[in-house]
């Protein structure tokens, strides 16, 4: 997974990011932003705009945020609450809109 949105996006979801991003690749939760692993094409155009600065690339995430490389991914590949199959690869945010909902890890926060 080439980026990924840690803890700091919690709660803030400022969306610089998304009006960056090239390939519409990061989607909406609840509280947090989330960065699809089978579309983005590892561009970073959505790390330096971050205010909060909650991206970065997965292997450069700050040791006390690794839990989110797993969760960012399961956010696609998870049926989340109130869903009845995983979100995939729909192949951009603007067809989906807004998710409305988290994975358990950044709802329990």
């Amino acid at each position: 997974m080439p980026y990924v949105i840690a803890s700091a996006c919690i709660d803030v979801t400022d969306k610089s990011c998304i009006e960056e991003c090239p390939v519409d690749c990061i989607y909406e939760g609840s509280r947090k932003l989330y960065i699809n692993p089978r579309e983005c094409i590892d561009c970073g155009a959505c790390e330096p705009v971050c205010p909060v600065e909650a991206i970065s690339q997965d292997r450069r995430v700050d040791e006390e945020d690794t839990a989110f490389v797993a969760d960012n991914r399961l956010f696609f590949t998870d049926v989340l609450p109130g869903r009845t199959e995983p979100l995939g690869t729909p192949g951009g945010s603007q067809k989906t809109g807004p998710i409305g909902i988290d994975t358990p890890m950044v709802a329990e926060r």
